[in-house]
């Protein structure tokens, strides 16, 4: 088949495509068929190109807080724990499952954007908003590695399209869900706490206020909201406010690194948008008054989007500011749900069939070529190497289970490293043991000396980390039954190792 020949064949596909998504008939069928493929498509992607890795240690740490179900962790709010453990209730402990996991909620905030476009985008500029949306990497590179951060896309999404139909309609299933959906999001990391101020802010810019904040729904949306937070707000009254001290304390600047850190913010989150911008720009072509239009539109609707899309973005450095707190761009993951309809609502904005087509090949283009280059990366990743000894989580536990299994015929309860380690390799034990700091312990609560000395446990650390070791040699002083051994591990992929690695491994068995 001639190269004409396949561009036709492509050119009808995608208009084919583009015809079923805009179709009032089919396009919301059409919509989540092709959502679908993009979370399998990103999910094999996922699967491969981390096949020469572990998963990540902030992965490993969210499954070592779902074995401890509680109310509140001693950093995070426990949400996504929670969403952790129904998932695996279900689905294998497997690293291909949690990827699915991971992309899924992504493609979830995506079917948010998608739906939450309707009443301010024409059918074509739906279509070309959901498609430019995917070509930021918060929905498919960054999305694949699920931790606090990435689990604020979905509920950010969620809460903003509620709020927005709360405020434009006044209804009170719909303010009564926004509440649900705030509480969520705070429950997922409290830096959502920027999102419900910023939407507040907004609600009270707008020219149509007092019909909003006369009516039932904000406060119903605050009351619900109040009310679904309240077990989680006892919890850290109780445990004295632990995982607010974490979020204040772990990133502290001085002025100057504060100021540098809040640039960087900004510019690095607009950075994720330079692509998919300079795309719609180059096919839509919008003239002086468009682009106008576009950054402060004269509709108290759009201009009620653009304040709820910004205000996010921009709120968190002006706190930074105030409190000399270091703050990174890959926390404004959530605030990206409203760009399309920023981007493409100002009615001076056109984009034709044939663009709209073109953009959405694009879209379809990306996921694809990245499977495709998948087993490449995965390769260079091995042969570069990586950080945090993310090669050898899984063979790692498995030293650690022969040693246990040498040591004692009770199941593994406790493994204990530092902080990133023990995270990572927790994931691979067949047990599921809980999970225990050396060097820090207050990080796991759930871990104290009358467990330990009942269950027993394993500790390891690579004999690289110093500090580790000394924690693991002090423990293991104070009990005259423990065993020592030092294991090797190298990972081969592709017929190459990657460069070998000293473990000491420490077990303790139970009393």
């Amino acid at each position: 088949m001639s190269m004409s020949a396949v561009r036709n064949r492509s050119q009808t596909v995608l208009l084919s495509l583009l015809d079923a998504l805009v179709d009032p008939a089919r396009r919301e069928r059409t919509a989540l068929v092709a959502l679908a493929a993009y979370a399998a498509v990103w999910t094999l992607y996922g699967a491969i190109a981390k096949g020469s890795q572990d998963i990540h240690f902030d992965m490993g740490e969210m499954v070592a807080w779902s074995r401890e179900v509680t109310l509140g962790t001693t950093k995070h709010p426990p949400l996504g724990a929670w969403l952790v453990r129904i998932w695996f209730s279900v689905f294998p402990l497997a690293d291909w499952s949690y990827y699915c996991f991971a992309i899924l909620l992504a493609t979830l905030a995506l079917w948010f954007a998608w739906t939450m476009s309707t009443p301010y985008l024409d059918a074509r500029k739906r279509v070309v908003g959901l498609a430019l949306l995917t070509l930021v990497p918060f929905y498919n590179f960054h999305a694949l590695k699920f931790n606090a951060n990435t689990v604020m896309i979905p509920l950010w999404a969620a809460t903003t399209w509620l709020f927005l139909r709360s405020f434009e309609t006044r209804s009170l299933p719909f303010a009564a869900l926004a509440g649900l959906a705030a509480a969520a999001a705070m429950l997922g990391k409290y830096w959502s706490i920027f999102l419900l101020v910023s939407l507040a802010i907004a609600a009270i810019a707008d020219p149509r206020r007092s019909a909003y904040f006369r009516s039932p729904a904000p406060y119903v949306t605050v009351a619900v909201g109040a009310l679904a937070l309240t077990p989680h707000i006892v919890w850290l009254y109780f445990n004295h406010f632990a995982a607010f001290d974490y979020a204040l304390a772990s990133h502290p600047a001085s002025w100057a690194t504060t100021i540098s850190s809040c640039f960087a913010y900004v510019v690095g989150a607009l950075a994720y948008l330079v692509v998919p911008t300079l795309i719609a720009v180059a096919f839509a072509r919008p003239d002086r008054a468009a682009i106008g239009d576009t950054l402060w539109p004269s509709d108290p609707s759009r201009r009620l989007v653009l304040l709820s899309f910004a205000l996010p973005l921009l709120l968190p450095a002006i706190a930074a500011l105030v409190t000399h707190e270091e703050i990174v761009s890959l926390w404004a993951m959530g605030s990206m749900t409203l760009f399309p309809v920023v981007l493409l609502s100002s009615p001076r904005v056109a984009v034709s069939r044939a663009a709209a087509a073109v953009i959405l090949g694009i879209a379809l283009a990306l996921p694809l070529l990245a499977t495709a280059a998948a087993p490449a990366i995965a390769v260079i990743v091995h042969r570069n190497g990586i950080s945090n000894f993310a090669t050898h989580y899984r063979l790692v536990a498995g030293a650690i289970e022969k040693a246990w299994h040498e040591t004692t015929d009770r199941p593994l309860r406790i493994v204990g490293s530092y902080d990133n380690l023990v995270n990572g390799v927790a994931f691979y034990l067949v047990d599921q043991p809980s999970t225990f700091e050396v060097i820090s312990p207050v990080r796991t609560p759930w871990i104290d000396e009358a467990r330990i000395a009942r269950d027993g446990v394993a500790l390891v650390c690579p004999l690289t980390v110093q500090e580790c070791v000394r924690a693991v040699d002090a423990r293991a002083a104070k009990e005259p039954r423990s065993r020592r051994v030092e294991v090797e591990i190298s990972r081969r992929y592709f017929g190459v190792s990657d460069p070998a690695v000293r473990y000491l491994i420490v077990t303790i068995a139970p009393h």
